[in-house]
């Protein structure tokens, strides 16, 4: 059985309670090197779960023979230090949103073809048991023709998720390049182009700092059009201090489907002819319940089997494409078609 040879490189939350302890559970990884801007970080995860620390991800990749990065850091370095990965040949998990422009995204991509590594992007909404459901049901056809939706994504902020509270990067555009649509908007996103099998069309946006001390946006409220027709709207929040919600409502002709973030029942459809099936197939990950996001299995198991990672790096630029689109509608306050890529 292949054994891979794992670094991780960005030791903040998404790491300590995701990407880390998923790998450390998978019988096919060994984590050999850490690397973190703060060095204090980089030798806890050594501490905890052996390797080797760093500070400078060049020095990591040069010195370390590794067969697979995570890169788990702030969002305008995702590119660099991703290209870099592939350049030493190896196969990348990156963190969304992937880049911050589509010259990035798409570098990102050729550098991956041009060393034959994966490249995958951490999209973990699409591999979540209750989304899984849903789109297993909506592609049965039950539901007839989609003809609306609204997806919610939300919770108290990225000050309360990160280790660094009100320092965090996420809060500072020069180092997040966008706020709640990066953070949590661009996964929902993702989600309705997976779920709906379909691209966004045109997009108009309200991308907003309404509370938090910040220079990038702590809400965001999108309209989508559809290629296929229909029409919704993607709430991305970091103000919903009472707790989380990752929620989608889907309606067709022949009924509805609801995706709820409960402990017990998950998933809900109500067709026009009176019946209510409710399906319990497991949670939703929240930053307060980690559950096991699927991300890193799904990722170590594209490079064990030589297969197609589980969200490619085309997929992550089309999601990143629409937040773009989204972006651009906010600041020209009009509707903004999105061009295909």
């Amino acid at each position: 059985m292949q054994t891979l040879k794992v670094a991780v490189i960005g030791n903040g939350s998404i790491a300590i309670h995701r990407h880390v302890p998923e790998y450390a559970a998978n019988e096919n990884v060994e984590l050999v090197a850490f690397c973190d801007l703060t060095k204090e970080l980089a030798e806890d995860m050594v501490a905890k779960y052996g390797g080797r620390a760093y500070t400078n991800y060049k020095e990591l990749l040069e010195k370390e023979d590794v067969d697979a990065v995570s890169v788990c850091t702030q969002n305008v370095d995702h590119a660099q230090v991703s290209i870099a990965a592939a350049n030493a040949g190896a196969h990348v998990l990156c963190e969304k949103p992937m880049a911050t422009s589509l010259e990035e995204a798409k570098e990102m991509i050729q550098a991956a073809k041009d060393n034959n590594v994966k490249l995958m992007i951490g999209h973990n909404q699409r591999l979540m048991p209750p989304h899984v459901k849903a789109k297993e049901i909506l592609a049965s056809g039950k539901l007839g023709n989609i003809l609306t939706y609204k997806t919610t994504f939300g919770h108290g902020g990225a000050d309360s998720w990160s280790i660094q509270g009100k320092d965090t990067w996420f809060l500072k555009k020069n180092k997040a390049f966008v706020g709640a649509m990066g953070d949590l908007g661009v996964h929902k996103i993702d989600l309705m182009r997976w779920l709906l099998d379909d691209e966004v069309s045109e997009v108009s946006a309200f991308v907003e700092t309404i509370h938090k001390e910040a220079d990038v946006d702590d809400n965001a409220v999108t309209l989508m059009r559809m290629k296929g027709g229909a029409i919704g709207t993607m709430t991305a929040s970091w103000t919903y201090y009472k707790g989380e919600d990752n929620t989608t409502t889907i309606y067709g002709e022949n009924g509805v489907l609801e995706i709820h973030d409960n402990p017990n029942v998950q998933v809900v459809v109500k067709l026009v002819d009176g019946t209510v099936e409710r399906y319990s197939v497991g949670e939703v990950a929240t930053n307060d319940k980690q559950v096991a996001s699927g991300v890193i299995d799904a990722f170590v198991k594209s490079v064990v089997d030589q297969e197609d990672p589980a969200i490619t790096g085309e997929e992550g630029m089309k999601s990143l494409n629409v937040v773009l689109a989204a972006l651009e509608s906010a600041e020209t306050k009009r509707f903004v078609s999105v061009e295909s890529v």
